[in-house]
């Protein structure tokens, strides 16, 4: 059973587990799955100034901290009691292309030449954890949600501004990964 859930899952298992969320939340609660929204209950919380956007009952919401608390926690019992010992492997192309970037250090998932305190401090470090992050949180909090919001909550409830919201997540992610990530690479 261990060794069962070691290893990755394939689509046809973890896709509609990951479905089968929206309607247990609904059905449960009558709740929306999502997580940028545990962003500004963790505000209205922590920060009680008088700024309209936090003042709510945040504690009818509370049910969305314990899930992101699990989502938490369960990732850092896989990664403790669940990692897989073998290396990750990457396509030879890709491997290829990131070498004329200058990243050759890729043991992880994410490359300590690109994510690290010291590359923090350099331009395309900057860029990537900084200057992306605050895309991340202004994008989520413009489009009203985060891409697991509205691709698999909204989407299953037929909401036209999630279908919306979803195509221009992924023309985004299309010329993010095209156009401008080649680009930062190469500063």
């Amino acid at each position: 059973m261990l060794e069962l859930i070691r290893e990755p899952w394939p689509w046809y298992i973890a896709g509609p587990l990951v479905g089968l969320t929206v309607p247990a939340l609904l059905i449960i609660g009558n709740k929306s799955f999502g997580i940028s929204a545990s962003l500004r209950h963790t505000c209205a919380m922590c920060l009680p100034a008088n700024i309209k956007f936090f003042k709510y009952d945040w504690k009818k919401e509370i049910w969305n901290m314990f899930f992101v608390l699990g989502i938490l926690l369960g990732g850092v019992i896989a990664y403790s009691f669940l990692s897989n010992p073998n290396p990750i492997i990457i396509d030879g192309n890709l491997q290829t292309e990131l070498a004329g970037y200058g990243i050759t250090e890729i043991y992880g998932m994410l490359p300590e030449q690109l994510f690290s305190w010291e590359s923090l401090f350099t331009l395309k470090g900057f860029f990537m954890m900084v200057v992306g992050g605050f895309f991340i949180g202004f994008g989520s909090r413009y489009a009203g949600g985060c891409t697991s919001g509205h691709a698999i909550s909204g989407l299953s409830n037929l909401q036209m501004p999630s279908l919306i919201a979803t195509c221009c997540f992924f023309i985004g992610g299309l010329i993010m990964a095209n156009i401008i990530l080649p680009f930062i690479l190469s500063l």
